[in-house]
């Protein structure tokens, strides 16, 4: 142990930088080697499911088969942050057509929930907001959708034998892993009020499952076997969508048949940033991809390499764009059905350039959105790969951990409580509207490199992830960092931004903060301060990373996973 930090412990103080692994790079932060594999590769939050998605590409399927059957995977075992209850969003490296292809596979808010009838129900219970448990959070889960639209566009196995794997650990059982009896715990308590079958789905008389316990889901079995064998169709137009309609009528929900039968995931372009010969491709609105392309906008017109990694003059330049193109995401990114977001002018290279002029030596404390018009968007994160080239990044969640809390008796899946991000301010581009989809903050990332495909990789967490997205395009191309180095190295949020929920005039008005995990040096911290940030340390908010890379030189994959998480990538 470095003396700084005997020192440190000694005081009983937070220390100033991560104990040192014994690893030949001397790098703190090097927690291990990357995983490198010939023929396909997987890297998701839970090793099991990583293992499933492989057998699936040894069995014959690519890599958006195997995609499918671990995200099928982590909505059983890692419930505490996706489920089919939730949304989906996708970015796919096609070999075939060596293109990528977008999609959104997010929700709506029901059809027969009016802005007046919600703005009645939310004065009722005292509030001008949306709450985060409930009824009235919910909108129409997408996941299923996105599933069976990747299939149908790109798969090769057919769905039974590709929800199989899912369904035999619901049934036999799986232990549970030390991360996600954690968030079970904590989710338990504030969710065990909500109408619905939570206690007796989710629980072990009546306490969430403790590391290492065996848990079951017969229920979910049973849904993913309707899946499997009727299709899409047996969850937005069967028997499923008739019992999910009979009981939000009976407990005071107002999603209804017809939101199901009418639901739709959508095909989009990804859109691309260039950032020092590296392109970053994110997936416009009504998710908040185009944030993470924004600052590099920014961040182009800096030397982030000559100032050094997580120096006090690289993170205030982070963080201070980072400021900046979240001010613009509160206030232009909604559903393009909706709204239009004025996308060209957010990611031109001049609007880019303009902002950056606002960047100074002091932390900027109030911040506008730009006029972007001069210039004409909890989870789990998975990535997999496959002996053809195909690269699937895929991101899935409920929103807040568990989601509403609402189980439908005999379903085995807790409905997602994604309507909590729409605005109800009028003038608003993200108010509330019936079959609206709300802001979503998942978001999947890829990179390519002189056209070809680099990089799959996401960092989930809130509005960490398009933080996250851009610290590891830096740690790699301004620090030289590799692919499982760019992840366990110490990352920083900044928070307290303006928000998609606030209203259309509101504004950052006192700075925000940033917490920094313990591997940022103390110095920096000190430094920082100097220059006006308000700076605190953190514990478990810096997100969840995968990732596989593609080494064309020596034709293998390179596959990295988050050492702040219970996941692992593999490949054969």
């Amino acid at each position: 142990m470095k003396i700084r930090n005997l020192f440190c412990l000694s005081l009983g103080l937070l220390c100033s930088s991560a104990l040192a692994f014994d690893r030949i790079t001397g790098a703190d932060f090097a927690s291990r080697s990357e995983v490198i594999a010939q023929h396909a590769m997987a890297a998701t939050s839970h090793p099991l499911a990583t293992q499933i998605a492989l057998d699936i590409m040894k069995q014959g399927g690519n890599a958006i088969d195997a995609a499918i059957a671990a995200n099928a995977a982590l909505g059983l075992m890692e419930p505490t942050g996706n489920g089919i209850g939730g949304d989906l969003y996708a970015i796919v490296w096609d070999a075939n057509t060596a293109k990528l292809h977008g999609l959104n596979g997010s929700g709506r808010s029901p059809l027969s929930l009016s802005y007046d009838m919600l703005a009645h129900e939310l004065e009722k219970l005292g509030r001008t907001d949306l709450p985060p448990h409930g009824m009235l959070p919910i909108s129409v889960p997408g996941a299923i959708d996105g599933w069976f639209e990747l299939h149908s566009k790109f798969g090769k196995l057919n769905m039974a034998n590709i929800l199989q794997p899912a369904i035999d650990y619901a049934e036999q059982g799986f232990p549970v892993t030390e991360l996600i009896a954690y968030y079970w715990h904590r989710s338990v308590p504030l969710l065990s009020p909500q109408p619905g079958d939570f206690v007796a789905t989710f629980t072990l008389d009546g306490k969430a499952p403790a590391k290492g316990q065996i848990f079951k889901n017969p229920a979910l079995a049973n849904t993913y076997k309707a899946l499997a064998k009727e299709g899409r169709d047996a969850f937005y137009k069967g028997e499923i969508a008739v019992q999910i309609d009979r009981f939000m009528r009976e407990n005071g929900g107002y999603l209804r048949y017809a939101d199901f039968a009418n639901h739709r995931s959508s095909w989009v372009e990804p859109a691309g940033v260039e950032y020092k010969g590296y392109t970053l491709w994110e997936l416009p609105p009504n998710g908040q991809g185009i944030a993470a392309l924004q600052m590099l906008q920014i961040l182009k017109n800096f030397d982030l390499a000559a100032m050094g990694f997580n120096t006090p003059e690289s993170i205030h330049t982070l963080v201070e764009a980072k400021k900046l193109a979240f001010e613009d995401r509160a206030k232009f990114y909604a559903d393009a059905d909706f709204h239009k977001t004025p996308l060209q002018g957010l990611l031109s290279a001049e609007y880019g350039r303009e902002r950056a002029k606002l960047i100074g030596e002091r932390a900027a404390q109030r911040v506008d959105a730009g006029n972007p018009h001069l210039y004409e968007g909890d989870t789990i994160y998975l990535t997999t790969a496959d002996k053809d080239g195909n690269m699937v990044s895929l991101i899935q969640s409920n929103y807040r951990g568990m989601g509403s809390g609402v189980v439908v008796p005999g379903l085995g899946f807790v409905f997602q409580d994604r309507g909590q991000l729409f605005s109800m301010d009028k003038k608003h581009a993200n108010v509330y509207e019936p079959g609206k989809r709300p802001f979503n903050t998942i978001i999947p990332a890829f990179i390519t490199k002189d056209g070809k495909p680099l990089i799959s990789y996401g960092v989930m967490g809130g509005a960490m992830q398009p933080q996250g997205h851009v610290q590891i395009l830096v740690n790699m191309v301004d620090y030289g960092m590799n692919l499982q180095e760019a992840g366990d190295a110490a990352r920083w949020q900044h928070l307290g931004n303006t928000e998609p929920t606030d209203g259309q005039e509101a504004y950052l008005t006192n700075g925000g903060y940033i917490e920094v995990e313990r591997g940022v040096p103390y110095e920096t911290v000190r430094e920082l301060m100097k220059k006006g940030h308000n700076v605190r340390y953190g514990l478990g908010g810096y997100g969840g990373y995968q990732a596989i890379m593609k080494d064309h030189e020596n034709g293998t994959w390179i596959g990295a996973s988050e050492a702040r998480k219970d996941g692992q990538a593999a490949g054969y």
